[in-house]
Parts: structure tokens; sequence; C-alpha cells
């Protein structure tokens, strides 16, 4: 167990150690994951809307229902 210890320890100080001796790499990181997030929030607001807005708990459980039923029998298999 300690060796596992020492090497995860290690694993560790060496990305540490290499991002803090970064130059171009932090504004660079902050930048892809600024990007990441403006894209994800586009694709959602966009792309992706609720499929249950405006039901009633309801309505959103019968519509549940109803795919988990469905995608089931499809997935079934039928020997004649």
């Amino acid at each position: 167990m300690n060796a596992v210890w020492r090497k995860i320890t290690a694993v560790w100080r060496f990305y540490r150690d290499g991002f803090r001796e970064m130059t171009w790499g932090r504004p660079l990181w902050g930048l892809i994951i600024l990007k990441v997030i403006i894209l994800f929030l586009v694709l959602r607001l966009f792309f992706f809307k609720p499929a249950m807005a405006g039901m009633t708990d309801e309505q959103k459980s019968e519509q549940v229902g109803n795919r988990l039923v469905e995608d089931n029998r499809k997935d079934t298999l039928t020997i004649k």
C-alpha cells in the first residue's frame, strides 16, 4: 500500500509542479475552459430545448413511462 501511495503522490507532484512552471499554459487553459462553457451554454439554449417543458408532473411521469415501455419493446427479441 505504501508503494501505491508513493506513486500517487509522485504523479500529483509532477502535475502540480508542471502547472506551476507554465507560462502560457494557465491563460490557455482558462481560454479552453471558457470556450467549453460558452459552447455548452449555446448548445443548451438553442438546440436542446427541454422536452417536457410546460407539462405537469403527472404528464411527465406518463411520458417517461410510455417511452420506457416503447424502448423495452424495441429491445426484446421475438422468436418465431
